[in-house]
Formats: structure tokens, sequence, C-alpha cells
């Protein structure tokens, strides 16, 4: 399942499994009989080793991601967190991300921190998140965005300080396009 989802998000040549090695000379303990391991091999013809050696940020974002959404399918949980879940992806990676992101939020809550347009749009509802100082002490604060706050929002993180009526053009198609 978790290869699946790797080649959903852009790793089809990914492959990924699960080291289980008994510790030696010991029985069951609350920390468990086995020492379990991660291996990962991300290009072709390489040998899989542990996935904290070989991943890299992008990577390990979307492998993260992929066993998250395999566990969070299953669990009773009501609410999974990510934060920046998309670090180091973009274009159409970070667009399977928020995908796969929205299928997993009509079963549960997810709740996402994100920097990406391509994720944002495939919310059901959107937070800004700020950040203010006076120098002395620093508050976060979270507003929810109303509809044309959104397109706004989504073109800032398109165009960046600049926002034009193309960037807004293209916030509102990704908004349409995303729509379940």
């Amino acid at each position: 399942q978790v290869q699946e989802q790797l080649a959903f998000l852009g790793m089809g040549s990914c492959r990924f499994s699960v080291a289980i090695r008994p510790l030696a000379d010991r029985g069951p303990s609350p920390a468990g009989a086995e020492q379990i391991e991660f291996l990962v091999s991300t290009n072709p013809g390489a040998e899989p080793g542990p996935l904290a050696r070989i991943a890299s940020g992008g990577e390990l974002s979307r492998i993260s991601l992929a066993i998250q959404v395999i566990i969070a399918s299953r669990a009773t949980t009501p609410t999974v967190i990510f934060d920046e879940v998309d670090v180091g992806i973009g274009g159409a990676t970070a667009d399977a991300v928020g995908s796969l992101l929205q299928t997993l939020g009509q079963r549960i809550q997810v709740l996402c921190v994100t920097h990406l347009p391509q994720v944002a749009a495939r919310g059901a509802q959107h937070l800004r998140a700020s950040k203010s100082s006076n120098g002395e002490s620093t508050s976060a604060a979270l507003a929810p965005l109303t509809a044309e706050a959104r397109v706004e929002e989504l073109a800032r993180m398109l165009g960046g300080k600049t926002v034009t009526s193309k960037t807004r053009e293209h916030a509102r198609e990704m908004l349409d396009s995303a729509a379940p």
C-alpha cells in the first residue's frame, strides 16, 4: 500500500520495505522484542538502505505522508495534523499531495500547515496563520478566510508580494479545479 501511495506521489521507482530484527539475547520487554527499521531505495537499481540516510527532505516528506495516510485511513483517530508535510516538493507532486490530503479529508478531519497553493486550494476551509511581534513578545493568530480572501491568499502564495489580476485568475482556477 505504501508503494501505491508513493507511485501516486511521483515516486514510482521508490522501493519501501520494513526490516524486523530480533533483539539479541532479549525476550519481550516493554520496548518490544524486535528492532524495526524502514528501508528505502529511491533510485532504480540501488539497494534499499535506512530511510534516515537515503531519503532527501522532499522524499522523506512524501514517504511520511504515504505511511500516515495509510495509517489514518484505518485508524479511528478523528483528526490528523500535518505540519508542512509538503516541504521540498512543488508542481505536479504538490498537486498530488493536495489530492491525497483532500481524499483523506473526506473520511476524517485533516489540518494541514502548508506554504503551497496547490495543497491549500484542496482544503475544504482555509485559515491564514500569522505572527506578530512587538519586540518583547511574539503572538500567533489564525483567521478563517472568506471565499474572496481565500482567492487573495492563494494569489499571494502564487505570486509573492505582487498580486495581479493574472495571479487572482490562476488562484480562482486552482480552487475551481480542486473542488471535489
